[in-house]
């Protein structure tokens, strides 16, 4: 029997780039799965089809990161259809680069609010209806914890929060059989940053192991986290880069 039968899967941002190949991962270890979107409806759909085409079952779900009512509104449809939450992967987020002078109050403040408050959000709305086994899984970034570079500052700061969000709310949830974790991945090869972009030959200078990470990989990891070998695991973070931080 797939490791996630009877689950019900709530992804942000699943709709493209490594929240797809989570969903995609996640739908063929047996979860329903739900995606939110913001812009990228049409590439929600055409997964969810997918997904359903091969015999899974699935949901799209229009949420705006920047509005919390959107983000609860997600999980409490996704437990109206499913009439269960078991997975929240804390996918959805932005990558903006700009030298410190150059970054504005509302560059910041859509970062926070869709990168750190959604999060919030999105967890604590997902944990009033999760049961024991439940599984709280935030992607972050291995920039979070080493910043080889200039113009990365807000998008480090964002994901350096999640790191001691995700330690909070394991001790919160854990007396109730929660587990919480976060993912770091390094570069990733999605339509942000394909493996043969202008500055790929940079970033690859930097690992141990001179490769892009192939979505599917970072799936991997993901699906591993919401399955049953974790019950163990939980406060932690899981670095998939290559080696960049090594």
């Amino acid at each position: 029997m797939p490791k996630l039968q009877g689950k019900v899967a709530l992804v942000t941002g699943g709709g493209r780039g490594i929240g797809a190949a989570i969903t995609r991962r996640l739908a063929n270890e047996g979860a329903t799965v739900v995606v939110t979107y913001g812009r990228s409806g049409e590439k929600a759909q055409t997964l969810i089809t997918e997904i359903e085409s091969a015999g899974g079952s699935g949901l799209a779900v229009r949420a705006d990161n920047r509005d919390p009512a959107a983000v609860e509104a997600a999980v409490e449809r996704t437990v109206d259809t499913f009439g269960r939450l078991d997975v929240l992967v804390n996918n959805a987020g932005i990558f903006d680069v700009k030298p410190l002078p150059e970054l504005s109050n509302e560059d910041f403040d859509r970062t926070i609010e869709i990168n750190v408050k959604a999060v919030f959000v999105a967890t604590r709305s997902a944990a009033s209806h999760m049961q024991e086994g439940g599984r709280i899984i935030t992607i972050g970034s291995n920039l979070a914890e080493r910043v080889p570079g200039a113009t990365i500052s807000l998008y480090a700061l964002s994901k350096a929060a999640l790191i001691g969000f995700t330690k909070g709310v394991a001790r919160d949830l854990g007396p109730r059989g929660i587990n919480v974790n976060i993912v770091h991945p390094g570069s990733t090869d999605t339509e942000m940053n394909p493996a043969d972009g202008e500055t790929a030959d940079l970033q690859r200078s930097l690992m141990a192991i001179p490769r892009y990470n192939d979505p599917d990989e970072v799936a991997g990891l993901v699906a591993w986290l919401a399955g049953p070998e974790s019950r163990g695991v939980t406060g932690a973070g899981f670095t998939i880069d290559g080696g960049s931080n090594a």
